[in-house]
């Protein structure tokens, strides 16, 4: 290939079934179809954070660094500056292929609830990965829409029960629905109370919300103009988030909340899943599974939910490449206490094709680690190692969102 190295990346020595294993990522976005900014995709730093580089000197970095150059033909530690030109060079499609083919996914539950157009579709990203695609739908999504076709708050509960109800049944972006997703994180942070709101309680919070978006709907600038591009306002009210959680548990779909680690947008403090112990408890009546994404640094409260709750599943999502090298570490620490039947994997892949491979070979490079140092000490069988893989790397996921071949 140009006279550089072959484009087969040499795997770091794993168990043999950890390596086979097709994994479903159970929470993922789409890649986009050419280009990208690597240094501002590759963690959740933005702004004066990702200039000079920066965010190339972690160890997210030198995991791109060391694994991803082989697939572009480049030796591994190749500079950023030759992976990058390399990069640049091929079409798109091909970087894209060349990543999620050799992640070795068997299926994608991508979430789009953030889709500009330069980013592929759920059936686009599982096509690179020959595998199957399924869809994740946002909560709140759901609401900007209604609220950008001019949704009335007097009518907005039933309103909105309609709309995801017919989301589920007739998908926007053409794969099959199978669970949901909440922001509250991002917008209000997770100490969400248990109960369920009236109606009279949303549709006084939807008329604050929608009277916000109708105020700046209606502002114009010096020359005249309006000055809202008919973005809805901001969606930061908790008995709104709470509201579509119980429209989606009515549903009995899984839900994944955004939990801990995650940009700026974020209060960290707020994002810990103890927080959502109350709503938890009302929710476990319903049977919805309840999916507690990335959840880093509070991995070890997520492990104890999941085993407390029998609702109540978890995984390491974006923090599993953020993290690099230490990959190995998290994941030991993550199944302290998570049953091994409620612990999956994600990749929270968004963007650069890299992500999927890296979320997915530094996934088995620990999983691989816990199960040799288990049966070193003889805390397991051979066999229990191999159905351990097998229960984490999909069959986990396939049983909580009712996955078929």
């Amino acid at each position: 290939m140009d006279g550089m190295a072959s484009s087969e990346s040499p795997q770091p020595s794993l168990l043999p079934f950890v390596a086979a294993q097709p994994l479903v990522d159970h929470h993922c976005h789409g890649v986009l179809r050419a280009g990208g900014d690597l240094a501002g995709l590759l963690n959740e730093a933005e702004g004066a954070a990702v200039t000079d580089g920066m965010p190339f000197d972690s160890l997210a970095g030198l995991a791109l660094r060391r694994w991803c150059p082989p697939l572009l033909g480049l030796e591994p530690h190749a500079s950023m500056e030759a992976y990058q030109e390399r990069r640049a060079a091929l079409d798109g499609e091909d970087v894209n292929q060349r990543f999620l083919r050799a992640a070795g996914l068997d299926a994608l539950c991508v979430d789009t609830g953030y889709a500009p157009a330069d980013l592929t579709s759920p059936a686009e990203t599982a096509s690179f990965a020959g595998a199957a695609a399924f869809e994740i739908v946002r909560l709140e999504q759901v609401a900007e829409t209604l609220a950008r076709s001019g949704a009335r708050a007097a009518t907005f509960p039933d309103a909105y029960r309609s709309a995801l109800a017919e989301w589920v049944n007739m998908p926007s972006f053409g794969a099959r629905v199978v669970g949901f997703k909440s922001i509250a994180a991002y917008r209000v942070g997770l100490a969400l109370e248990g109960r369920r709101p009236s109606d009279g309680e949303v549709v006084v919070a939807a008329a604050r919300w929608l009277g916000r978006a109708h105020s700046a709907a209606g502002k114009r600038n010096a020359a005249g103009k309006p000055t809202s591009d008919g973005t809805p306002a901001r969606l930061a009210d908790e008995v709104l988030h709470r509201f579509f959680i119980w429209c989606a548990a009515d549903l009995g779909l899984p839900i994944q909340f955004h939990v801990g680690y995650g940009d700026r947008d974020i209060n960290l403090h707020q994002c810990n899943p103890l927080l959502l112990t109350d709503l938890l408890r009302a929710l476990e009546p319903t049977g919805a599974p309840v999916m507690l994404l990335h959840n880093y640094p509070y991995h070890r409260e997520a492990g104890y939910l999941a085993q407390v709750f029998p609702h109540v599943y978890a995984d390491l999502g974006l923090a599993t490449h953020n993290v690099g090298a230490r990959a190995t570490a998290l994941l030991h620490e993550a199944l302290e206490l998570v049953p091994l039947r409620k612990f999956l994997f994600s990749s929270d892949a968004f963007g650069l094709p890299e992500l999927y491979y890296l979320g997915t070979l530094l996934f088995r490079r620990a999983l691989s680690s816990f199960l040799s140092a288990r049966l070193a000490d003889d805390d397991l069988s051979y066999a229990d190692a191999e159905r351990i893989t097998r229960l984490i790397g999909a069959e986990n996921a396939r049983r909580a969102y009712r996955l078929v071949p």
